[in-house]
């Protein structure tokens, strides 16, 4: 996750508002189809992780639909934060995933339910929880010496 190119953080909301709405409707859903539903939302994570934030489907969606009626961005971001991010909601909708199939249903629920936490203050307001977490770890460690 070293390589960093600059995204559009219209995009980032537009990714974490859909992330949001397939989290609650996995939240709604029962057995086995809630499993799917969550299957694919963690494999929209793994693309962003392993192939970088292009890659997700939710970014493809804003390239080629939203993006050409918006304007380029007045702005942009470094995409390490949050490429962090979905790591961190790749990691909690798996362990969601692997809990549901284990039967541990209310576990699996409570961590469906803190990755759609995240996901909404990032789609409502911008707060991207595994963004700020990305910067508090990169301050913690040890200033490389030149």
């Amino acid at each position: 996750m070293s390589t960093s190119t600059q995204v559009d953080p219209r995009g980032l909301r537009v990714a974490a508002a859909i992330t949001s709405v397939v989290l609650a409707v996995v939240l709604v859903l029962d057995s086995p189809v809630r499993e799917i539903v969550l299957a694919v939302q963690v494999g929209v994570f793994a693309l962003a992780v392993v192939l970088g934030l292009q890659a997700s489907p939710y970014s493809i969606f804003f390239r080629s639909v939203i993006r050409p009626r918006l304007g380029a961005p007045t702005q942009t971001e470094d995409s390490r934060p949050p490429r962090f991010a979905q790591l961190v909601g790749l990691l909690f909708t798996t362990g969601a995933l692997l809990a549901f199939v284990l039967g541990a249903t209310t576990v699996g629920l409570v961590l469906t339910a803190f990755a759609l936490v995240a996901a909404l203050l990032n789609a409502t307001v911008g707060l991207c929880l595994g963004c700020e977490m990305y910067l508090a770890l990169r301050r913690l460690r040890p200033a490389s010496v030149a």
